[in-house]
């Protein structure tokens, strides 16, 4: 069986962090979120074909032909015309049933074994709050409707990305239009080939959709599976809890539930909690978690954050409030970093 991987999308919820890096390549609990599924994959698909477009050589240049015995076969979209056009593009690699999976969610291996078992089936998982996703309505656990985002409560089965199909499929996508948004959608391809076929709804427990930069952080605290995950070459003469630091690190202060890239200096006497850093950035300064709003894509999130910091920054003494996205490459010094530092 194969895998078809849709990684080709540029993710602006994930700023600053994917500024410098397709989301695919983001980290959490030690690796990365495309080598989480591909591991996941492994012994299931002989081959997963990758839908690629933003930063596409990084994917290429990072995965390369084989991972774990699956032959990545590489395939660009060039332009961005949503998961339905996607996916068309894999249909000349493509010979009988595979398993879709969105490249910058994190899946569980046994809720895909559990996938796969049908002809054509949905993976869905239970949420709290169905207004933020596409739910399914299910009878007998058969797909019966898809509805975005309901303002009325019809079902809290969320769509996760993750679907088995055949080449039934594409005659359907053949006939998509796009929608509002303009894009050609996945999700109006499955609703009919549900009316004409039985799709079976897969509920599942092991999900981890990546939205946020902060979404790395709850990831990471269920894949870590232990206190300190450390990378190799990284000294410790501070404090660090509940994390996962890169490799080549130094750190000299208090770190605390973050996440840190590679080749990250932390000075004595900072403290970072809640905090995601790219690679190569020396921080020295407070960067504590708190009560904020931080605001993406002209949406307002409140929550308790720390901030996120891009690759390359340099950041000596500063005071960084909480809820605070700082862009790649900044240098600051001496100073209060607040909202969105470019």
């Amino acid at each position: 069986m194969k895998a078809v991987i849709l990684a080709a999308g540029k993710s602006t919820r994930t700023y600053p962090l994917t500024l410098t890096l397709p989301k695919p390549l983001l980290r959490a609990g030690g690796t990365t979120l495309i080598e989480h599924n591909l591991t996941q994959l492994s012994g299931l698909v002989d081959e997963a074909i990758l839908i690629v477009g933003y930063k596409k050589e990084m994917l290429r240049k990072h995965l390369g032909k084989n991972f774990r015995g699956i032959k990545l076969t590489y395939v660009e979209q060039k332009e961005q015309l949503g998961t339905g056009h996607a996916l068309r593009l894999a249909r000349p690699h493509l010979d009988g049933k595979f398993i879709v999976l969105m490249g910058d969610d994190l899946y569980g291996r046994r809720d895909l074994e559990r996938c796969v078992k049908h002809e054509l089936s949905v993976l869905a998982q239970r949420v709290d709050d169905p207004s933020n996703f596409g739910v399914f309505v299910e009878k007998g656990g058969k797909i019966l409707d898809l509805v975005e985002k309901p303002k009325t409560f019809v079902s809290n089965l969320a769509n996760t990305g993750c679907y088995v199909f055949d080449l039934r499929v594409f005659e359907e996508i053949a006939k998509l239009k796009k929608s509002a948004r303009g894009e050609f959608e996945l999700t109006d391809a499955l609703r009919a080939v549900a009316g004409k076929e039985d799709v079976f709804a897969v509920e599942g427990d092991k999900w981890m959709p990546i939205v946020y930069p902060w979404s790395l952080l709850e990831a990471d605290a269920t894949l870590r599976g232990k206190d300190v995950l450390l990378g190799e070459g990284t000294s410790v003469t501070g404090k660090v809890k509940a994390s996962t630091i890169g490799k080549k690190c130094s750190i000299a202060g208090s770190v605390e539930r973050c996440i840190l890239g590679d080749n990250v200096k932390i000075c004595k006497g900072s403290i970072l909690q809640d905090c995601v850093i790219g690679d190569k950035v020396t921080f020295s300064g407070e960067a504590r978690s708190g009560k904020a709003t931080i605001e993406i894509n002209e949406k307002k999130i409140e929550g308790t954050f720390g901030s996120f910091f891009g690759d390359g920054c340099v950041l000596e003494k500063v005071e960084v409030k909480p809820g605070t996205l700082v862009w790649p490459k900044v240098k600051k010094k001496n100073c209060v970093l607040e909202g969105k530092v470019e």
